[in-house]
């Protein structure tokens, strides 16, 4: 039943991705003058990427802390990384930023090509040239006001248990004298578990925007202490959420 249910799903995000991609071209066409950062455009991904989440009511998503994003500011965004399945999660925060993502999702026909005209940013993982045009890419939208998502571990844990932080994301906030936004991610492993395309029942998700931690709090930490100090936090939310949604009254949420 689990299979039916996937080959069900994949299929009508195929079928869907086709008609979304061409309303993404059209706004593409009309705003990318005006819109420097592509927000619009953005925004409409974020759009596409949640109708997966709403439609499948096997997922039920809380949203907690979006009063600590400032629409006004630019970020370098972190978060762990349990499965596919953060990246529809994170997009339906429906806030405006560019992904760091595995330069093979790019080739994806409808979906990575949307991602180019997102002109989200490409990495080719343990290519240290590819890194390197990564970071610069990363800096360029930085300092023209575009945040920036990072999964500083690099690849989606197998057991939901943090790996250890890239620098990456850190020495660019050093750099550049930028704030860090936490996000914690918790309920996606079990959801669509790494190395699957099945889908494993009802899962509560949780999705939380953290405090963003200021510049002049990391000013003379190094860029590996500073990634640990972030591990370190978002590893103890994940924690307390798991332990939250294993408590007899974890179902008080309300999804959103």
């Amino acid at each position: 039943m689990r299979s039916v249910i996937a080959i069900g799903f994949l299929s009508f995000i195929a079928i869907t991705s086709i008609a979304l991609f061409f309303g993404a071209l059209c706004i593409w066409l009309v705003t990318a003058a005006f819109d420097r950062r592509l927000v619009i455009l953005h925004l409409y991904s974020s759009f596409w990427a949640s109708i997966y989440v709403w439609l499948m009511p096997a997922w039920h998503i809380t949203r907690l802390g979006k009063q600590n994003i400032d629409w006004q500011r630019t970020y370098i965004v972190i978060s762990n990384h349990q499965s596919l399945l953060d990246i529809l999660v994170a997009f339906s925060l429906f806030f405006p930023f560019k992904w760091v993502s595995k330069a093979e999702i790019f080739r994806v026909p409808f979906i990575g090509w949307n991602m180019v005209l997102n002109r989200y940013i490409k990495l080719f993982r343990g290519d240290k040239k590819s890194i390197s045009q990564m970071m610069h890419d990363c800096e360029q939208h930085l300092t023209q006001g575009s945040s920036v998502y990072i999964f500083p571990e690099g690849t989606r844990s197998q057991t939901g248990q943090l790996k250890d932080f890239k620098l990456g994301a850190f020495i660019l906030a050093k750099k550049l004298k930028l704030p860090i936004l936490p996000i914690v991610i918790n309920g996606t492993t079990g959801a669509l578990p790494k190395h699957s395309l099945s889908f494993h029942g009802h899962h509560h998700i949780t999705i939380e925007v953290l405090p963003a931690v200021e510049p002049e709090s990391f000013e003379h930490v190094s860029a590996e202490a500073l990634a640990t100090r972030m591990q370190n936090l978002i590893g103890q939310r994940v924690s307390e959420l798991s332990m939250s949604q294993k408590s007899p009254t974890s179902n008080t949420h309300t999804p959103a």
